[in-house]
């Protein structure tokens, strides 16, 4: 690539459903290698297929890419030096793209009804042969006026070879080209014109693209070719396989709209590292990293060939840690966003207990239910005195034993000062004595006297969290049941 050009690259959906992780992912790395070459990314919608349009899908997909913090320079709703970048908008264009070809001759309408192409294709599938519309390309040419599909003739057979900036040298015979449609009879183009066109009005430099084009290329490289263009710099992205590897993930295998990811509590940050590295590597020993450090280590050199596996239990570990990179008020205000939007009431006691929840939930949505349920009920101002089976382990603590050690050891916490109260100024001032009259007769009924609960934290945690006061009154409300 030379240095001093600009870097001008291009996402281009189709509006006809949700964003899943294969789209998310080459939009993605078209954006990182923008960011990493200080250029330009684009955001095209191609909605040229009407019949297979899904109503709110330019919505979703806008809403989809923001949440990732993958913003472009120009596109759909922000304008640019190339608008409108909504295909339907653009007819004109590829109008005038096709009247070139046209002229030269290497561009009809197509003479025959669909009834008639089904039956060539017939008969090619009776022959054992591969059928080829440049077979029965008509010897003269009518006057196109619109309303029958406009076709293009592809002006050399021969064979094609490119540079992928991936996969190295590929190539393809005469076996892959044949005519193929540019407009449709309705008017708009078909996506193997309309791109071309788009990208070559658009400056763009580089396509990141899914493997599914590469048979496809030597039509487009032939169309280039009539129309005297220079094609843009080809990256084909490795598939997306599913977790077992053996086929493409597909809807039964996990693929699902990112956005709900987002709304199951996963973050952005986590999303952005983890779909990085599903095909690429920073070519070091890395797997954590920000979107600032992945934007810095990016390049096409390390995307790899072979299909990269989708493992959701590798995205559940990205999302702690990157939950746990975040600043302690940063991830309450995450979190507290998070329950606001699903209409869940977010405790006042946040804050004093996040260590605990950044620690032990993968999700703001794990984190978001840990703070509903009994686990920390103890944190509320009122909680019921356990019981006493409960305190004494079920009988396996002496009843009498229990309440000797909760009374001792709301004697020895009573010497500390209310200043200094805290985790570990309380296991300073126990552990010993727990640690020679059994850590478990000890430690126990005391946990359970804070918490209420058979599952809790440990109870220097809990006293550190409650306080001197609640954590004195609760000891003694149990030593008084036993």
């Amino acid at each position: 690539m030379n240095p001093e050009s600009k870097v001008v690259t291009r996402f281009a959906p189709s509006p006809t459903g949700y964003m899943h992780v294969g789209g998310v992912r080459t939009a993605l790395y078209a954006w990182l290698f923008a960011r990493k070459h200080k250029g330009t990314f684009i955001l095209r919608i191609e909605d040229t297929d009407k019949e297979r349009e899904v109503a709110g899908s330019i919505g979703h997909i806008i809403e989809s890419l923001r949440w990732l913090g993958i913003e472009w320079d120009e596109g759909v709703d922000v304008g640019g030096p190339s608008a409108p970048y909504l295909q339907s908008e653009r007819l004109a264009s590829y109008q005038k793209y096709a009247k070139i070809l046209i002229d030269k001759g290497i561009a009809y309408p197509d003479p025959y009804t669909e009834e008639e192409v089904e039956a060539f294709r017939k008969k090619a599938e009776d022959e054992k042969r591969p059928f080829l519309y440049r077979d029965h390309r008509p010897e003269t040419f009518g006057v196109w006026e619109g309303t029958t599909p406009l076709r293009f003739k592809v002006p050399e057979v021969k064979r094609y070879e490119w540079h992928d900036d991936v996969r190295g040298t590929l190539s393809a015979g005469e076996e892959a080209l044949d005519d193929f449609i540019l407009i449709k009879s309705d008017g708009y183009p078909t996506y193997n014109f309309a791109h071309i066109i788009d990208d070559y009005e658009m400056g763009v430099t580089h396509i990141m693209r899914a493997q599914e084009f590469i048979s496809s290329t030597p039509k487009f490289l032939s169309l280039y070719d009539a129309l005297e263009m220079t094609p843009p710099h080809i990256a084909t992205m490795p598939v997306i396989l599913a977790p077992d590897g053996k086929k493409k993930l597909g809807k039964r295998d996990g693929a699902k709209d990112v956005l709900e990811y987002r709304a199951e509590g996963y973050i952005p940050e986590a999303m952005v590292n983890f779909l990085s590295f599903i095909g690429w590597n920073p070519g070091d020993e890395r797997e954590v990293m920000t979107v600032a450090e992945i934007i810095d280590a990016f390049s096409l050199e390390h995307v790899h060939k072979a299909g990269a596996k989708f493992n959701e239990e590798k995205l559940l570990w990205f999302n702690q840690k990157h939950l746990q990179l975040l600043p302690r008020q940063e991830y309450c205000n995450r979190l507290r966003t998070f329950m606001h939007e699903r209409g869940m009431e977010a405790p006042s006691f946040i804050d004093a207990v996040a260590h605990l929840l950044v620690n032990r939930s993968h999700t703001l949505l794990e984190a978001a239910n840990a703070l509903q349920s009994d686990e920390f009920a103890f944190m509320h101002e009122t909680t019921d005195t356990p019981v006493s089976e409960l305190l004494t382990q079920h009988g396996k603590i002496e009843t009498v034993v229990a309440k000797k050690h909760l009374l001792k050891v709301s004697e020895m916490l009573k010497n500390l000062a209310t200043e200094s109260f805290s985790d570990l100024s309380v296991k300073e001032m126990i552990f010993e004595y727990a640690t020679q009259e059994g850590r478990g007769n000890v430690l126990w009924p005391m946990r359970v006297a804070l918490s209420g609960q058979e599952k809790s934290p440990d109870p220097f945690t809990l006293s550190g969290l409650l306080g001197k006061d609640k954590t004195l009154s609760r000891i003694e409300q149990a030593a008084a049941v036993l």
